[in-house]
């Protein structure tokens, strides 16, 4: 996104542990990966301990003075705080800092500015954006389009810079083209059940290797590089089974921790392919430290998501990064693989999973076809899992499991 060495922004990073300070760290260290992933970078951290996050200026008034002399040492021309600010922290820090002033939110909305590439993509975060920003026009005085950096992607300065009415407006059109597409969605997602096959949705916390996976089975030629939401719209490819069954694999948008609500309201249409699907694989990355509350934030999230009653896949991913090989568990999965997808590791095991799956949602048939009727044998080889198949005097008998909406049709 920056050219050269002179144009990226320099930027401390500014939080406030009210707990667990090992919890606070590792939020930081994401949020310095964010912060890379947009393009900019980290010349000072700044961690405070208080019981609350302080309402006027986020941090407490030593630390704010702390904050300037480090502005002042680095040259850094802005701070980013690890949680959303209200307009009052966004107006006072501006006020005492005389710098930029970002929280985790915007930081989040601007790599999605730069990564949508479909027009529902950019709507959605365009949306995302104007709510976010519409209550804080006042106090983001200092994020203008002509310094570049972080928060001005996206929407241009005609719009972030009106008034509220033409903000109201603004979202007003962009909810009925967001409207639009979520029923365009709706029937797609309803050819989808009369079309029996199954949807298998890839989820998991960003960068844990979705793509990769998606791009491994199907070759869809997905953009994979080592960023957090490196893609964000979602793809959906046909990918047949090494038994001859056939799914719709569907590849989401990561997930993250304090994923900005803004985003989630945005993005629900494309989020709930999860909530449509059958069958769910969550990809992990096994060799991330903060692995088990990664796991936690992916399962809230698809709870906020009203996703439940799934057959769930976990795949413990770049298991090749890993020096000792602990036993890992997802105790909310239905089947649990180890893999390095990247080396080819555990491809196989995850097709076997995956069939098993099928399988178990599947009803058995046992039926002697007429030779007349030889033409539905072809759709239990598409649709189904042919188990024995023989050809009699008095037609041809099949021994099959098919999914329970095709039986009628037999």
């Amino acid at each position: 996104m920056y050219e050269t060495k002179e144009n990226i922004e320099k930027v401390i990073l500014v939080a406030v542990s009210t707990g667990n300070e090992e919890d606070a760290m590792e939020s930081l260290d994401e949020l310095e990966e964010l912060v890379k992933t947009a393009g900019a970078e980290v010349v000072g951290r700044i961690v405070q301990n208080l019981e609350h996050i302080n309402n006027a200026t986020y941090v407490g008034t030593g630390k704010v003075q702390e904050i300037k002399d480090l502005i002042w040492e680095t040259d850094a021309a802005a701070i980013i705080c690890d949680d959303e600010l209200s307009p009052a922290q966004y107006k006072n820090l501006e006020d005492e800092l005389n710098v930029k002033v970002m929280d985790r939110t915007l930081v989040i909305l601007d790599i999605f500015a730069g990564r949508a590439r479909t027009a529902e993509g950019k709507i959605q975060v365009e949306l995302a954006q104007l709510r976010y920003r519409s209550t804080r026009l006042i106090g983001m005085r200092n994020l203008s389009r002509q310094g570049g950096g972080i928060g001005t992607r996206g929407p241009g300065e005609k719009k972030l810079e009106v008034d509220r009415r033409l903000i109201r407006n603004r979202i007003a059109q962009l909810k009925e083209q967001v409207r639009d597409m979520e029923n365009h969605r709706q029937v797609t997602r309803a050819k989808r059940q009369d079309n029996p096959v199954p949807v298998v949705a890839i989820v998991g916390y960003t960068n844990a290797g979705k793509s990769t996976l998606l791009n491994t089975l199907t070759d869809a030629s997905v953009l994979e590089e080592d960023k957090l939401f490196a893609t964000l719209d979602p793809t959906t490819r046909n990918y047949k089974l090494p038994d001859g069954q056939e799914v719709l694999l569907t590849d989401t948008v990561g997930f993250i921790r304090k994923l900005p609500h803004h985003l989630i309201d945005a993005f629900r249409s494309t989020l709930e392919e999860a909530k449509y699907s059958d069958i769910i694989i969550h990809v992990v990355d096994a060799s991330n430290p903060s692995m088990d509350k990664n796991i936690h934030a992916v399962y809230e999230t698809l709870e906020n998501l009203d996703v439940k009653d799934k057959i769930i896949i976990t795949v413990f991913n770049k298991q090749d990064k890993l020096i000792e090989k602990p036993i890992l568990r997802d105790f909310k999965a239905d089947y649990v693989v180890n893999a390095a997808i990247k080396k080819g590791i555990g491809i196989d095991e995850i097709n076997e999973a995956v069939e098993k799956a099928l399988t178990s949602m599947r009803v058995m048939v046992e039926k002697v076809f007429d030779y007349a009727d030889a033409g539905k044998i072809g759709l239990i080889r598409k649709y189904g899992q042919l188990i024995n198949e023989e050809y009699k005097e008095d037609g041809i008998y099949v021994k099959a499991y098919v999914p329970a909406a095709m039986v009628k049709q037999l």
